[in-house]
């Protein structure tokens, strides 16, 4: 009684693991949580007298995009409100990007690891993906890239932070990743949420800005520098894109939530944002550190993994024929969670790898757990 596409549709192994995560004793690098301490919590007593209660502009708020096309501005991304459409969480972007170009067999290019809900949501409408292998150490294979850009429609980079390798684009690369899209006619769609969590220096410029000629979406969130709970992104597109990304909006949702939109702007607004992200850096610093120092104590030799510069995970590699399913399987049974590798790659990757969070465990709770992991490897 299905649509055919529901036999593509699966399960997401992290939010599968969340539920086996709420456990106090469980301690838990397998999603993508933000510290309890770094969450946003606004003071609601202004909201008595505002307009939130009514439906609202499928498109956002009018106040909230200008606000997003001003901040996209001062870090890189030219752009008007008309352009920003706010969304229920950046997933839903995936989502609404994924129905307007994707039909059954068209190729899209994908990192290779890419972000998982993402795959999930390419794989749903039955996507062909063609992996890009990006590697924390040795940057973009440019050949793969390459080749891959002149058979897709569209292209799916998270050159930020990529989660989970946590690698950032240089500028170098930025630049030679527009010139191929603008060549190829490919679109870009650039996703973005780690942007504001740079601990070393300053996040470059989007690849988006740098474009000539083709078409883009670019995608941020408020989940990982404000609270998920918010259930609040945006994204912003090339002007051909945005009607019909406005209709699929309607079609999916009428609109955001005001409630959050409220808020959101408040923070923008007033400059919340920029002091709060200013003072959750130090802590998340401090957990990136922790977590280094434990896997170099405990893993030294045994694995290899890059020290982040920005957004929330470690991307470990293990030894050759390391059976990652299992050693999570062992993990939880020691309440340690882990993100295999596997799920992050359309077909199983080469080499095994763990894909660790740093940001919800405090110092004393990531050497407990890194220890305990360390214990269950060869």
């Amino acid at each position: 009684m299905f649509a055919r596409r529901i036999d593509r549709l699966t399960s997401s192994l992290v939010r599968d693991l969340l539920a086996l995560t709420q456990h106090p004793d469980m301690i838990s690098f397998a999603g993508g949580l933000p510290a309890d301490a770094a969450l946003f919590r606004p003071d609601l007593q202004p909201l008595s007298a505002a307009d939130v209660w009514q439906y609202g502009p499928s498109e956002g708020e009018p106040g909230l995009r200008e606000l997003v096309a001003r901040r996209a501005g001062a870090f890189g991304l030219a752009c008007t409100p008309e352009q920003v459409l706010i969304l229920n969480g950046s997933q839903q972007g995936i989502d609404l990007v994924a129905k307007l170009l994707v039909d059954e067999g068209v190729p899209v290019l994908v990192e290779a690891p890419a972000y998982l809900a993402a795959l999930q949501a390419f794989r749903l409408f039955g996507a062909r993906t063609l992996p890009v292998p990006v590697d924390a150490t040795g940057g973009v294979d440019f050949a793969a890239l390459q080749d891959g850009l002149q058979r897709a429609r569209l292209a799916y980079l998270t050159p930020t932070f990529q989660n989970p390798s946590g690698y950032c684009y240089s500028e170098t690369e930025r630049e030679r990743v527009a010139a191929g899209i603008d060549d190829a006619a490919t679109v870009l769609f650039e996703d973005d949420p780690y942007r504001d969590l740079c601990y070393d220096g300053t996040a470059p410029a989007p690849i988006a800005g740098r474009l000539r000629r083709a078409h883009w979406v670019y995608q941020g969130s408020f989940s990982k520098t404000l609270a998920p709970g918010l259930r609040l992104g945006y994204l912003i597109a090339h002007p051909a894109l945005m009607a019909p990304l406005v209709r699929l909006k309607q079609a999916a949702d009428l609109h955001s939530n005001r409630l959050s939109q409220h808020l959101v702007s408040q923070v923008l607004r007033d400059g919340t944002l920029e002091r709060h992200v200013a003072g959750v850096l130090p802590l998340y610093r401090e957990r990136r550190d922790a977590m280094h120092a434990a896997l170099t104590r405990h893993l030294a030799g045994r694995a290899h993994w890059r020290c982040p510069v920005g957004g929330l995970f470690f991307w470990i590699t293990l030894p050759a024929g390391t059976d990652t399913m299992a050693l999570m399987h062992r993990a939880l049974a020691q309440n340690v969670a882990v993100m295999p590798g596997d799920a992050f790659f359309d077909e199983a990757g080469a080499t095994p790898c763990l894909r660790l969070n740093f940001s919800h465990a405090d110092p004393t709770r990531i050497e407990l757990g890194v220890a305990r992991l360390a214990a269950l490897l060869p």
